[in-house]
């Protein structure tokens, strides 16, 4: 794999851990001039997958973690969101505002400031929404039935 360009964001030293519209500052996507005929008809979707590198993440790799705000559970890695990984591959959905040239600008992004870009994906009503998806360990967590 390839990086096709660089996110920009206002996190250098610490990110959220999941991608928040509300969250505040700019958030830009720079694709590589190379692939910026790729974005036609892109701007007619409201959100996009993203797909990226997480470059900066330097922990050791766990099969066992405790996600944030799960009050001490522990899970298997597969089982979480955590960005420690054995590949190191991130993705958020986030809103898209507007594309300009060969740069997309989305809502509240959820990585470090220069984070190598995959690819982008358009999230699509019909398709990217399971009816019957649930919340797995997070349902006793959160006090759903």
């Amino acid at each position: 794999m390839k990086s096709i360009g660089t996110i920009r964001t206002p996190f250098a030293a610490e990110a959220p851990n999941q991608p928040s519209e509300s969250e505040e500052g700019e958030f830009r996507i720079v694709l590589s001039p190379l692939y910026a005929a790729g974005l036609h008809g892109l701007a007619s979707f409201r959100y996009v997958y993203v797909i990226y590198y997480m470059d900066q993440v330097q922990r050791r790799v766990s099969m066992i973690v405790k996600p944030p705000g799960a009050g001490g559970r522990e899970v298997g890695l597969f089982a979480s969101r955590s960005p420690v990984r054995p590949n190191p591959i991130g993705l958020s959905v986030v809103r898209l505002l507007k594309i300009m040239d060969n740069e997309i600008y989305t809502s509240g992004l959820d990585v470090f400031d220069g984070t190598p870009l995959l690819d982008i994906k358009p999230y699509i009503e019909g398709l990217d929404f399971k009816e019957d998806a649930n919340k797995g360990w997070l349902k006793k967590k959160l006090g759903a039935k």
